[in-house]
């Protein structure tokens, strides 16, 4: 065991996510705060949908970041005839033995990219449910427990796109952020058009992380102090979405945990070991802006998430911050 895992200090702590996000930027040029926002995600424990356009780069940050952990990597290409045994795996039954051995499948990873997850079927895309809240899969009355760290890692285009299907409620609900790429700058844009990567497999990467320091960094982020100011300005902002009527339903006590898990990663990051109110602030659109709906619902997807992002933008503008 190293001297990090053994006693580590803050110093320590954020050494180690330098070294990470240092990694990662070798080959995501420009995307400094995706980046933040994927290894928010990491150390809080938490699942990350990444929802854009084909092509700017989603499948390229997932792989940047299983290449910077040692640990166990996995990818689902989710279609349309993916079945949820495909994902979770399946009891098959051996004649020498003459009982059924379950098969595990891809999901028992600590780094799971569910690629293009709206283009599977509802009942597929429920196959992630229970191991994305309860960290194990029950297939046949037995469950099976998927280890630690875990991560879904899932990229979705927009789901007014042909052949695709949106997420339930209850699927969005359990990613910690959703975040977008977006285009890069035209300076990055022509590093990578430089570059002679031309496939996943070209990116080269070493990592920079074990599995047990990773479960360490997540265990010093739950442990960074939230005072009490801080808990009722989350608990304010949670509340005043169930209160907005430009949202059909306010954000449940999961978002809300989510926001203050977020925020002590968040601090972490930032060489902290308490939380402010602005890493609070700051991620409450990520956090919070794919539990929402509006009332009256867009038949544009893109328009739909702008309202509801400006509509939390100005929740916070309008809530006094603590001192």
């Amino acid at each position: 065991m190293s001297d990090f895992v053994s006693g580590a200090s803050m110093t320590d702590a954020k050494q180690a996510i330098q070294k990470l996000r240092a990694n990662m930027r070798r080959t995501i040029k420009g995307k400094d705060e995706v980046i933040e926002r994927t290894i928010t995600c990491l150390l809080a424990r938490g699942h990350l949908l990444i929802e854009d356009l084909p092509g700017v780069g989603k499948t390229t940050l997932a792989y940047c970041l299983a290449r910077s952990l040692d640990c166990a990597f996995s990818r689902v290409q989710f279609t349309s005839d993916l079945l949820p045994s495909d994902v979770t795996g399946v009891a098959i039954y051996d004649e020498n033995t003459k009982e059924f051995v379950f098969k595990k499948g891809p999901v028992f990873a600590s780094i799971v990219l569910a690629d293009e997850i709206n283009r599977a079927t509802p009942k597929t895309q429920s196959a992630l449910l229970e191991v994305m809240d309860r960290g194990k899969v029950t297939v046949d009355g037995e469950s099976h427990t998927v280890g630690t760290p875990f991560m879904v890692f899932a990229t979705q285009n927009p789901v007014d796109y042909e052949g695709t299907f949106p997420l339930p409620e209850s699927q969005m609900d359990r990613f910690l952020m959703r975040i977008h790429m977006g285009y890069p700058a035209g300076a990055d844009e022509m590093e990578i058009l430089r570059a002679q990567q031309t496939s996943y497999d070209g990116i080269s990467l070493d990592p920079v992380l074990t599995r047990t320091e990773v479960a360490q960094l997540q265990e010093i982020a739950s442990q960074v102090f939230v005072e009490d100011s801080v808990l009722e300005y989350i608990l304010r902002i949670i509340n005043a979405t169930r209160t907005e009527a430009e949202f059909k339903a306010g954000v449940s006590v999961r978002g809300g945990l989510a926001l203050k898990h977020a925020a002590q990663a968040c601090a972490l990051i930032q060489g902290r070991d308490f939380v402010v109110p602005d890493d609070v602030s700051n991620l409450v659109v990520p956090t919070l802006g794919h539990r929402l709906g509006l009332t009256r619902p867009t038949s544009d997807a893109l328009e739909e998430r702008r309202a509801i992002a400006a509509a939390l933008k100005r929740i916070v503008e309008n809530l006094p911050s603590p001192q």
